[in-house]
């Protein structure tokens, strides 16, 4: 396919892009991608374990686009698709509106990172070339015509890359994230302090109330991880993806290939009664933040999961001097945890005038009241008066 001054080229798997290459193109400090999600590695991983292929309704359709030397200039990581599972960007009543007018929503293409509700950029080009970004957005385009796919969608994305998708007629969406922020803290203390005094004795309890019973939390990385440790992990995660989703996305060989290919990234967080572990929660470590993913327990323990999701978070991003813990999608209940709301963006492209009319005229009411909802979010953080003013 031809994007005016560039050559795309459709790749239906992720192994057919060398890691080099793939790798060359995501923002990166000293050779490390800066967003472990962008990494070749994760998508291979998925693509190995089974979890993303066209057999699971992830079908590979990235965009490698090369300039006229035929050098590799950018990439769209894209997926054609058969169904909306494993987003966290939710369109079902858009498919069914249009399939009861008599048309198909599916497939679509999804330019998203597959089961990860993480910001991280999506139109790959290192030197920042607009018109190379716009062509991969054009690109995209082309493609959902060939597969006669309804429309095209890039959820979590920067804000700039869904300002230039606005400016090129595509429709811009809005939801809300908890995220924490570290403020050169010291200690967990040091962020306490910033609380009101409810809310710190509140935190306080929790976290003691989690451990009271001699539970004992680790943190693994690395070579620590040892496949007696994915398999504990496994049975919390299947345990809460069956009672969540009915059928958990990944499978047990995705979490052994990521101990192969990029366990340095990875932070496992697990709860031990004894020498038995008991919960665990697995992080993904970026340049400058922690990517709080996926948990699960097999014993109810009162505050457990907030102590190992979201308080053991803040005390590595402290220990670590990361900037920034993202815990995912949803939960408000991440607002008394010190956690702040920030905004999410995607963007949609949609083939049939109709259904674009109806879903612009969707979001154009659907983005004033997240914005209202940002604004109440935002009065009720834990921080003591006036703290989140001077911060």
């Amino acid at each position: 396919m031809s994007a005016s001054n560039y050559t795309a080229n459709i790749h239906p798997t992720t192994a057919s892009i060398p890691a080099a290459v793939w790798n060359s193109l995501v923002p990166s400090t000293d050779g490390r991608a800066d967003n472990p999600f962008l990494d070749h590695a994760f998508f291979l991983a998925l693509e190995e374990s089974g979890c993303a292929t066209g057999q699971t309704g992830w079908q590979a359709q990235h965009i490698l686009l090369k300039d006229q030397t035929d050098t590799p200039i950018g990439l769209l990581p894209l997926f054609l698709k058969s169904h909306s599972m494993g987003e966290y960007v939710f369109d079902h009543g858009w498919a069914n509106a249009l399939e009861r007018a008599g048309g198909h929503y599916y497939p679509k293409l999804q330019g998203s990172v597959p089961f990860t509700p993480a910001t991280a950029p999506k139109l790959l080009v290192p030197s920042g070339n607009l018109e190379a970004q716009s062509a991969l957005l054009s690109t995209a385009q082309q493609l959902a015509g060939r597969h006669d796919a309804s429309s095209v969608h890039l959820t979590f994305v920067p804000e700039a890359e869904a300002s230039l998708a606005g400016s090129l007629d595509w429709l811009r969406r809005v939801d809300t994230q908890f995220h924490w922020h570290n403020h050169d803290y010291s200690s967990f203390e040091e962020f306490l302090d910033t609380l009101s005094s409810r809310k710190r004795k509140t935190i306080r309890r929790e976290r003691r109330d989690a451990l009271a019973d001699g539970i004992t939390i680790r943190w693994l990385t690395g070579a620590e991880i040892e496949e007696q440790h994915w398999d504990a992990f496994y049975d919390f995660y299947e345990d809460t993806g069956a009672r969540k989703w009915g059928r958990p996305y990944l499978n047990r060989t995705f979490f052994s290939l990521l101990g192969q290919y990029m366990a340095d990234r990875v932070v496992l967080m697990l709860a031990y009664e004894g020498d038995t572990p008991i919960a665990g929660a697995i992080n993904f470590r970026g340049k400058d933040r922690l990517f709080g993913r996926n948990w699960g327990a097999t014993r109810d323990v009162p505050f457990l999961h907030f102590e190992v999701c979201y308080y053991q978070a803040i005390d590595y991003a402290i220990a670590h001097k990361l900037t920034v813990v993202e815990a995912g999608a949803q939960g408000e209940h991440k607002l008394a945890r010190g956690y702040e709301p920030v905004l999410t963006h995607s963007v949609h492209w949609i083939a049939h005038p109709g259904l674009r009319r109806a879903v612009a005229d969707y979001l154009e009411d659907e983005r004033p009241a997240v914005e209202q909802q940002q604004e109440m979010l935002e009065s009720f953080t834990p921080f003591r008066k006036g703290e989140r003013q001077e911060r």
